[in-house]
Order: C-alpha cells, then structure tokens, then sequence
C-alpha cells in the first residue's frame, strides 16, 4: 500500500492519518483495502499518507475454540437459506474479484478473531502492522485458513518476518489483549458498527468498503483540512 504504516521509518510530514477499524475475517474489509490503495496510488501526495490498522470484531460474542464454515454463520446469522447465502457470497466474491481478489468463501471458517486481532499488534510494534493485516486477510477470504489455530498464526507471523518464538509467546498467551480492547473501545466511543470504518486526522470519517473516488475525495479533504489548520495555529502564534 501506498502512504507509510505505523512503525515506519520515514521521515515526510505526515498531513494525513488514516485509522481503519477492520476485522481480518471481514470480506468487505479486503475490498475496502484495495480500493483505499487505488486510491492512495492516485492521491498527489500518498507520502505524506500514515495508516494505522485497528482492530474490530464482527461478531465479539462468537466463542473461542469454535470453528464454523461461513455459509453455516452466514445463514444462522441472517436467517437465510442455502440458496440465498451462496447467491450473496457470489456477489461479494465477484465484487473481490473486480479487485484481484480470488474469495473462497465457501471453504471459509468463521473463528473469534482475538488471537488473530493480538498478533496484528505484535506485528504493529515491529513496524508489519500493515503486512500483518494483509496476511491475515489473504490467510481467511483467499486461503480458508483457520486463523484461531496457534500454528497457523505462527507461520503467517514468520512468513512477514516476524520472531517465530516471539510469535509464538504471544499467541498462546494473552500479550496485547489490552491493545485489542483499547481499539475496540476507541470504535464503541465513535459509534462503529461496522466495517471497513477508516477515519482521517480524527476529523472525517469513511464508512464501508466505498468506491475508490470517495477514498480520494476524502484524503484530499482531509490533507486540505489538516493544512489550514496548521496554518491558522501559525497565524495565532505570530
């Protein structure tokens, strides 16, 4: 992705923060992934662009330790027949595909996503937020991994260059179970209910996976914003 992750080195003004609240078993998230990099590929000034990934849970009362395929979730959570949740799982996985995503959502395994979500923060601390996240969504909606498996986990951490034992201290344990629930908490105070929710200099807010114009709309927006901002403090100081 265009624009600098947290944890990253260099050393431009950063005149836009992005925030993105997103789940890693969240097939809409993908999509709002990859719309968000068209649109930071199109945006003037991409290098002056820092992301930061946060964690969200789709379904927080889903229960450790149980695995169940997607369409089975899927249907038990809207009611729905077979019929109807493969017809809408088809929509999404066309949707995905319009941006090189190949879904399999049929092999898909909905898990609680805790474990998932502290290693993403491990990889945060390490300056692979970003990678981590994208991993971990390929792993899920492309892969049909199943990301509450310790050993899965481990290895998507190492292939981004993460400390194998590292890793796996944390995902048997319970390290950046605070961070996980401070994001949490952060999208309850800004009203989240969904996602992908990316939100720019806490200023301006873009819900859902929208098309690559609004992401742009909204990061020259917000560059504008912070810059006259930044020019009336100057002025207030003189």
């Amino acid at each position: 992705m265009s624009g600098t992750e947290t944890g990253g080195t260099a050393s431009t003004t950063r005149t836009v923060r992005v925030e993105i609240w997103s789940d890693v078993v969240c097939p809409w998230c993908y999509i709002g992934k990859r719309r968000l990099e068209r649109a930071l590929e199109e945006f003037e000034h991409a290098d002056e662009v820092e992301i930061t990934w946060r964690s969200f849970q789709l379904d927080p009362s889903f229960p450790k330790g149980v695995r169940q395929p997607v369409p089975e979730m899927l249907a038990r959570k809207t009611g729905g027949s077979p019929e109807q949740v493969r017809a809408m799982n088809a929509r999404v996985t066309e949707l995905a595909a319009a941006e090189g995503l190949a879904y399999d959502l049929e092999r898909s395994v909905m898990v609680n996503t805790v474990d998932a979500h502290r290693l993403t923060h491990l990889a945060k601390e390490r300056g692979l937020g970003g990678q981590a996240h994208e991993r971990l969504l390929r792993a899920q909606l492309v892969e049909a991994r199943t990301l509450d498996d310790p050993d899965t986990l481990v290895r998507l951490g190492v292939e981004i260059g993460l400390d194998e034992e590292e890793v796996r201290g944390v995902v048997t344990g319970d390290a950046y179970a605070r961070e996980v629930e401070a994001d949490l908490r952060a999208a309850r105070e800004l009203g989240v209910t969904g996602v992908p929710f990316s939100v720019l200099n806490r200023a301006f807010a873009i819900s859902g996976a929208q098309p690559v114009e609004t992401f742009l709309t909204g990061l020259r927006k917000a560059r504008e914003h912070a810059l006259a901002a930044s020019a009336g403090r100057g002025a207030a100081d003189r």
